[in-house]
């Protein structure tokens, strides 16, 4: 069955329970993961050194803070036995990370998370996982989790 599988993480929450779920899914596989996390450039057209200065603020800490999604992510593989890689990419577009760093990994499925949004927050937010689902040839498995068990997992950690 699948024997390299991509979990793309945001670092939040849910994503963290997908990681959780996607590292038993290789483990029960035999298989292996590669954790990724994506952030988005900041872009500035100015020619002022300060505005270039915050620049680098921006992408030091955006490494900083996906450091520690990687690092949360890799302990749990770790300790499940998981064979794992992380890989953190800066691209504009999330969904288009994720698929590319698939081809290019030579995973043969994605595990993610959905948020499950509805209604208007659905239209205006936009799904990074709609969007992966919708242009990836490659399998992707969505893990959702019902709204009462994301609230037990939150208040107990």
């Amino acid at each position: 069955m699948y024997q390299h599988i991509l979990l793309p993480t945001d670092g939040s929450e849910l994503s963290k329970m997908a990681i959780y779920q996607g590292v038993a899914l290789a483990k029960a596989l035999g298989a292996r993961v590669t954790i990724l996390t994506v952030t988005t450039p900041f872009h500035v057209l100015s020619s002022d050194p300060a505005l270039i200065e915050e620049t680098d603020q921006y992408r030091k800490r955006n490494e900083t803070i996906a450091g520690q999604h990687l690092e949360v992510a890799k302990k749990i593989a770790v300790a499940a036995g998981v064979p794992c890689d992380t890989v953190h990419v800066e691209h504009e577009h999330p969904y288009q990370a994720i698929i590319k760093t698939a081809e290019n990994r030579g995973c043969d499925a994605i595990h993610m998370a959905s948020h499950g949004r509805h209604g208007i927050s659905a239209i205006v937010l936009g799904s990074e996982t709609l969007k992966v689902l919708t242009h990836s040839a490659i399998p992707v498995i969505v893990c959702r989790q019902p709204r009462a068990r994301i609230a037990d997992l939150l208040t107990a950690s």
